[in-house]
């Protein structure tokens, strides 16, 4: 490792500590020779993951692109990004856990509505309402008097 500022090879650690729930490794560094002081992190480099778009084309995973779109499902509610940072480790463990280099993204969007459901009702509507494509108000409805029931359905089940 060498230093940011004056590229000095004599860099070390003056403290470490796991982050992301044990995820990543924090790491406070010092340059021996200039005594500049720095942040890194080591995480665990997985294998890419490829998403299976519904038209049928394919793109890497974009953990940045999921977050965002938690954040919008989340505007004005009370759920902080903490929480959606841990939905988002939720999913893409998940993902990972599976095995499978490719993955559809209908199973992504039923992880997260999974992970909506308990955490906030209003962002689960938002969310369900955009991934679902609800084409009339009894569909909406449906999705709704579940949701009061502490439920959700499948993709699938919408279509009956």
């Amino acid at each position: 490792m060498k230093c940011t500022q004056c590229q000095c090879d004599d860099v070390k650690v003056i403290e470490s500590r796991d982050v992301a729930e044990g995820q990543a490794i924090r790491r406070r560094r010092m340059c021996v020779g200039c005594g500049y002081r720095f942040t890194t992190y080591e995480r665990l480099e997985r294998p890419q993951l490829i998403v299976i778009k519904n038209d049928k084309t394919r793109e890497l995973f974009n953990r940045s692109k999921l977050l965002a779109g938690l954040f919008r499902a989340c505007e004005k509610t009370p759920v902080t990004s903490i929480e959606l940072e841990k939905v988002v480790d939720a999913i893409e463990q998940e993902l990972y856990a599976c095995g499978e280099q490719e993955v559809r993204s209908s199973r992504i969007g039923e992880l997260v509505m999974d992970q909506l459901a308990p955490l906030n009702e209003v962002a689960y509507v938002r969310f369900a309402s955009v991934y679902r494509r609800f084409t009339d108000i009894a569909s909406f409805e449906k999705e709704l008097s579940l949701v009061k029931q502490g439920k959700h359905i499948s993709t699938e089940e919408i279509k009956v």
